[in-house]
Parts: structure tokens; C-alpha cells; sequence
């Protein structure tokens, strides 16, 4: 086993930290209070070529690995949940999805100009009453000649008014429940798209989220994605990589919640010495330093296996429920070391603190992965080899086959 991150990956932890340094953190106090979404930030990651770091660079993205997407995640989150979801949304969710499940068609057409940035990709998967239970979902699919038409509402969908590919996964066959739902990319330009924002969220206010709304929106058949009836399949394999980068996006919380409670241990003085002295706010400072060496050897071990190729469904989930359960409680107890202090914005906890408790929820409420490793442990769950997997790394170059 080797811990060791590679020179580059240091270089791109070195390069993102100081891109939030200088890009972010002085501005999201007032981006978070007025609830708005800054769209030069996702040029900028363009330009820093981090909307595709791991997508193979005959498909327009940097070529790195997997754990690298990691480190980029924790270092976003780390400055604001905001744009590491961005990330999130547009490259594990959207952009892994079209390497994994794609063919020529999709990209060329789709997955290039979004690992360039220059097209941004969101994904619709929940609904109003369709959450954790996929199979309820009433967005349909019906076949009319060499097109589908599409008629439902995606809701908490990242990006809605900022993607221009979405990922929408509905029903073409209404009686076979998740064995009948398939999955289409659906450009905003198409007639019958329309999106807006939720406002009045208790957390991640800098980022854009909402609803898509599809009447009679017709998308051509080369637009499916993978067969009919194969997309809870693709589904459940894009979960795998958009919880992956919400682990990894956790472990930059943690990092947030510990940075500053250090700071602010250092500076505020009771009973004669610096808090950092009082041996209860040392239990807090020792539980979120534990936590962040667990979480990043969480996801580092997920990052590892897809590097091989591996399903590694019961490793990310393991991550997500940890981490994110880990990054709550850490900017739980980083408002408590503030104390008053903390429960005001003129200190970034009582941020972290609405920011963390979202990813507890989405991607896989914590009961739904509670239940996933029970299953693991008593042997009710297994999983069985996909049809397409995700490219394991290093990856093919162009004219080799796929490893």
C-alpha cells in the first residue's frame, strides 16, 4: 500500500488551494448572503482545465485520475460547497456517466465540449415524489417515430439554470418499474425545457439549484442513453461517482471546520489562556482531525479501486455516509468552539454548518446507505459486473483498446 500522493497530485491540490484562496473565499460571504451563483467561476475552472481532470484527454479532459477529481472536490468544498456541487453535478455526474455508458455519438457531441467546459451538464434524476424510491418516478418517455417524447419535472437539480446537457432519466415502460426507466440527454434548447431556481435554501445559497420542467419535449433516439429500460442501471453507476466526489467534497469541510476553529482557539482567550487549552474544545479539535484522516482514506480507498476498474458501489457509499456524517458534526462543534461568534456570518462556520447538512441527504440519504452496509455486512447485497464499465487508469490512448 502507498499513501503517498503523487507530485502532480500536490501540484493540483497546491493549484485549487490557491485558486480558492484568491477567487472564492473573499467573496462568498456576500455570494452566499445575496444567494447568488457566480458563473465566471465555472470559466475559470474551465481555463484550470478542472471541469474534465479525469476524463481521458482524447475526450477533451486532463487525463489524471481518479483520486485526483477527489483532491479537487475537497479543495472546492473547502471554500465553498457551491462549486465543488458544480463539479460534482457536471463531472461525476454528468460527464463520467457519458464516458462510462457512451458511445461515438455522445462523445464527440457531448462529453468533449463539456471536459473542456465549454458546455456545462447537469443530471435529473429526482422528483417531487421520487427520491430515494427511483422506481416512483412519473416522468415518461413514449416512442414516436425516430424520437422520444418527454413529459415530467425534475426537482433539486444542480445547475438547472446554468447546464446546457442534462442527464434525465424517465419511464418507457410504465409496468416494469425500475427495469423500465431509460435514460436521455436532453439540451435546453429543445422546445419544451424550462427550469428555475429554488430559493430560500437553508444552505449551499451560492449554488443553483431547482426544477426542470419537460412538456412534450421531443429528443432524438441517438440522444438514449445506453438500451431501453437500462436507466436505473445508469443511474446507480453515476451515484457511484457523484457520491464519490460528495465524500471527497466532506473531507474539504472537515478541513474548513478544523482551519478555523484552530485559528479562532488561538486568538479568543477564557479564564486566562487560550480556548485551545480547555480540554473539552481539544476533544472537538481531535475528534474533526481523526475524522479528516478516516474520511480522505475513505475515499482515497473508492478512488483507488475505480483507478483498477472495480465496481467499488459498497466502498463509495461507505465514504459518503461517513464523511459527510463526519463534515456535519465537525461544523457542529466549530460553531461551539466559536460560541456566539459562530452563530454570526462575520465567521465562515455557521456556513459550514447549513452548507453540511444537504450532502447527509442527497446522493443517498444516511439511512439509505445505513441500510446498503448492513446489507454488505449480512451478505443480502452483491454487486454483479456491469455491461459498460467506467475506463479503468491510466487510461487507453487513442487506437488502444480499453482497459
Amino acid at each position: 500500500m502507498n499513501f503517498a500522493l503523487t507530485e502532480e497530485q500536490e501540484a493540483v491540490r497546491r493549484m485549487v488551494r490557491s485558486f480558492v484562496d484568491k477567487e472564492i473565499i473573499p467573496h462568498i460571504r456576500e455570494w452566499d448572503a445575496n444567494g447568488h451563483f457566480e458563473p465566471s467561476i465555472m470559466k475559470r475552472l474551465a481555463e484550470l482545465e478542472l471541469m474534465g481532470v479525469c476524463i481521458p484527454e482524447r475526450y477533451g479532459g486532463a487525463g489524471m485520475d481518479y483520486n485526483t477529481l477527489a483532491i479537487v472536490c475537497e479543495e472546492l468544498e473547502r471554500g465553498d460547497t457551491a462549486f465543488r456541487t458544480a463539479v460534482s453535478v457536471h463531472t461525476g455526474l454528468n460527464s463520467m456517466t457519458l464516458l462510462q455508458w457512451g458511445d461515438d455519438f455522445h462523445k464527440e457531441g457531448y462529453l468533449i465540449p463539456q471536459a473542456r467546459g465549454q458546455k456545462i451538464g447537469a443530471f435529473g434524476l429526482t422528483e417531487p415524489n421520487a427520491g430515494s424510491d427511483v422506481a416512483a418516478m412519473v416522468t415518461t418517455a413514449r416512442r414516436d417515430g425516430d424520437d422520444y417524447i418527454l413529459n415530467g419535472a425534475k426537482t433539486w437539480i444542480s445547475l438547472c439554470d446554468i447546464a446546457d446537457h442534462f442527464l434525465i432519466f424517465a419511464k418507457t415502460d410504465k409496468d416494469k418499474g425500475h427495469h423500465g426507466i431509460s435514460c436521455f440527454i436532453v439540451e435546453r434548447t429543445f422546445p419544451g425545457v424550462t427550469t428555475r431556481a429554488i430559493k430560500g435554501k437553508l444552505g449551499i445559497r451560492a449554488g443553483n439549484t431547482g426544477e426542470v420542467i419537460l412538456d412534450e419535449v421531443r429528443v432524438p433516439k441517438e440522444n438514449r442513453l445506453g438500451e431501453e429500460g437500462e436507466g436505473f442501471k445508469i443511474a446507480m453507476s453515476a451515484l457511484d461517482n457523484g457520491r464519490f466526489t460528495v465524500a471527497a467534497g466532506a473531507c474539504g469541510l472537515i478541513n474548513a471546520s478544523l482551519e478555523a476553529s484552530l485559528a479562532y482557539c488561538r486568538e479568543r482567550k477564557t479564564f486566562g489562556k487560550e480556548i485551545g487549552r480547555h480540554q473539552l474544545v481539544q476533544q472537538m479539535i481531535a475528534r474533526m482531525a481523526a475524522n479528516l484522516e478516516i474520511s480522505r482514506l475513505l475515499v482515497y480507498r473508492a478512488g483507488w479501486l475505480k483507478n483498477l476498474g472495480k465496481r467499488n458501489t459498497r466502498e463509495t457509499s461507505l465514504a459518503k455516509w461517513f464523511a459527510c456524517d463526519a463534515a456535519f458534526e465537525a461544523a457542529n462543534d466549530a460553531v461551539q468552539i466559536h460560541g456566539a461568534y459562530g452563530y454570526s456570518n462575520e465567521y465562515p462556520v455557521e456556513r459550514y454548518l447549513r452548507n453540511a447538512k444537504a450532502p447527509v441527504i442527497y446522493e443517498g440519504t444516511r439511512e439509505i446507505h445505513t441500510i446498503m452496509q448492513a446489507e454488505y455486512a449480512l451478505g443480502y447485497r452483491r454487486d454483479k459486473p456491469l455491461r459498460r464499465m467506467l475506463p479503468a487508469w491510466p487510461f487507453a490512448q487513442e487506437g488502444e483498446a480499453e482497459r
